[in-house]
């Protein structure tokens, strides 16, 4: 019987490898992904920013709170809604002086047409009552009296206060009498004062100085004849009346044209022959 011989292997079997360390390779496994999640998660925490730290609301100081009266406890925000806007007068001063002037020549021609189209009625009363200052009686007018303010227009304002003005409204009226025809009336001139309130709502303060408008001065113009083949170009029916001829060899022709209401009125008509 031959002694034993101890075996070598040129190759190692896999099998009992395999066998003997398979739960090691896993457990290698396992602490090589912990240390890899370990070092992903500190580098993820260090680039993380520190929350911003709250700021606590300084509170608001007026003159009419005083500073003892503040608290840790946030005071709640009163409701602006609660309380009514009232402007003060000092307020009126800072709005825009083109905004006070317009709210004070319209409300001056308003007034002016409800004073001059007063005509007695129930509806005519209750308007102008509101209008006019407290204690000053409504105007009289006869039985059958119809007013009709054909236009009213503001042409001037004196400033005379802070918030009072003196408003110039020139107005055009026609009146009947007794279910008349209407008389076309010489246009007047009212002197009207207004004032602001401090709500800066506007008010008449006095009844109005009324009186007659002054003529007015004609421009002077000095119209040439115009050239036949002038005339044939301008294409308008009417009689021609003459014209200026500019510059550039143009003409600026006056031609007495009629109205589809009956009425033949003198208009310019551009014309170049």
């Amino acid at each position: 019987m031959e002694p034993e011989r101890d075996e070598v292997y040129e190759r190692i079997p896999w099998e009992t490898l395999d066998h003997k360390g398979g739960n090691r390779q896993w457990m290698v496994y396992a602490v090589a992904g912990a240390i890899v999640l370990g070092a992903l998660a500190y580098s993820f925490t260090r680039n993380q920013q520190a929350p911003p730290m709250p700021q606590t609301a300084a509170p608001a100081v007026t003159s009419t709170i005083p500073a003892t009266t503040a608290t840790t406890a946030a005071a709640p925000t009163p409701s602006t809604a609660a309380s009514p806007v009232v402007v003060a007068e000092a307020d009126l001063y800072a709005v825009d002086p083109e905004r006070l002037i317009d709210l004070a020549m319209a409300h001056a021609e308003w007034f002016a047409a409800e004073y001059i189209s007063y005509d007695g009625s129930p509806e005519s009363a209750t308007v102008l009552q509101q209008l006019l200052p407290d204690g000053v009686p409504l105007p009289r007018a006869e039985e059958g009296t119809q007013v009709f303010v054909d236009w009213a227009r503001a042409t001037g304002l004196t400033q005379t206060g802070s918030t009072t003005f003196d408003v110039e409204v020139v107005v055009r009226s026609l009146v009947s009498a007794d279910g008349s025809a209407f008389v076309r009336q010489a246009p007047q001139k009212l002197l009207i004062p207004v004032d602001l309130d401090g709500e800066g709502h506007p008010r008449v303060s006095r009844p109005p100085l009324v009186t007659v408008v002054d003529a007015v001065e004609p421009a002077g113009l000095s119209l040439h004849a115009v050239p036949p083949e002038v005339e044939q170009a301008i294409g308008v029916e009417g009689e021609v009346v003459g014209g200026l001829q500019g510059s550039d060899g143009g003409w600026l022709v006056v031609v007495m044209s009629p109205g589809s209401d009956g009425v033949t009125r003198p208009v310019t008509v551009p014309a170049i022959p």
